[in-house]
């Protein structure tokens, strides 16, 4: 009975954020200007962070990665979302399911990589600050990055093919994409193995935080001993932005994911995963710019120069060149 159920789950229906007909305009109406202005804010972001020389240090580095991070988290979601509110088939097949799950997986977890080393990045300027340059540079910075890229890859290829081994006993997912707990509530498998492996998936996705807490850690004890109120006061603002940051990343990731199913409620899981794939990376980017004078000043610089390339006309060169030829 079960291999039979497992073989006849060829396609999933995803229930969306509502199940309300009459809700579904409304959620079309605000998710997506908050993802054109999370893509758009983060590609801003990003190009003027690669391509300012003012912002050629690793930290800026690591907030363009973060950047690009946060525009593939919420185009892997909330796209298929924005389609399914608007449409009568709300299917996925099977594989998609499993590819849309693996990527989520890794670059959500790859967000978390990115936020510790930036975490480090801010220990090293705060704690040892004559030897910044020759601790952090560009050449560590993308060692970090693709070796969490290997790390985040071969643990979401395990999960995903975990999951493709479930034996399923219905295929309605109550979400607005293939996300490993609610997968994991359509299992027939034993609910030991089930928990076991999305409690295994949020010990996973929690060591950043510990990482990021312990460089705070040795960050606040430094503090303590700073005499100079405005050491002190650059020191706040150079960290305040990430915490901020990793507060709304992880206060919203451990209330999915490190919960017993018990307590496990469809309804909220959903809000919450509404604010970690489409708030989040929408906000990411006023955060790290609005009090930040060196990327507001990039920003500045990469409209001046979209606006002159937006201007610029190729036959009036032309005819200014031929008039002062003549």
């Amino acid at each position: 009975m079960a291999a039979r159920n497992k073989t006849e789950v060829t396609e999933f229906v995803l229930l969306g954020l509502s199940s309300w007909p009459e809700m579904q305009p409304v959620i079309f109406g605000i998710v997506l200007p908050m993802y054109l202005v999370a893509v758009m804010g983060n590609a801003l972001l990003m190009t003027a962070a690669l391509s300012d020389p003012k912002l050629q240090t690793p930290m800026y580095f690591l907030l363009s990665q973060l950047s690009f991070i946060d525009i593939s988290l919420t185009t892997i979601t909330v796209p298929q979302m924005l389609v399914h509110t608007l449409s009568v088939n709300r299917t996925i097949s099977f594989n998609c399911c499993m590819l849309q799950l693996f990527f989520f997986m890794a670059v959500g977890s790859m967000e978390g990589h990115l936020l510790a080393a930036m975490a480090y990045d801010r220990y090293v300027a705060i704690c040892d600050p004559l030897r910044y340059s020759a601790i952090i540079s560009h050449r560590l910075c993308l060692r970090i990055t693709l070796t969490s890229w290997v790390i985040v890859s071969l643990n979401s290829l395990l999960y995903s093919v975990l999951v493709t081994h479930l034996t399923f006993c219905g295929n309605q997912v109550t979400h607005f994409f293939c996300d490993i707990t609610p997968l994991l509530k359509l299992s027939c498998t034993r609910p030991v193995v089930s928990e076991l492996l999305i409690f295994t998936e949020g010990v996973a996705v929690v060591v950043s935080p510990f990482f990021i807490l312990g460089s705070y850690a040795r960050i606040g004890v430094a503090i303590t001993h700073m005499h100079s109120v405005a050491a002190l006061r650059k020191a706040l603002s150079t960290c305040s932005s990430h915490i901020l940051v990793v507060l709304l990343l992880y206060g919203s990731v451990i209330c999915v994911y490190l919960r017993p199913s018990s307590s496990y409620d469809l309804d909220q899981e959903r809000q919450v995963a509404i604010f970690y794939t489409v708030v989040t990376p929408m906000l990411n980017p006023l955060i790290y710019s609005l009090r930040n004078q060196e990327v507001k000043g990039a920003l500045r610089r990469l409209f001046r120069k979209l606006c002159i390339s937006s201007n610029f006309q190729p036959g009036s060169q032309a005819n200014g060149e031929w008039q002062h030829s003549s």
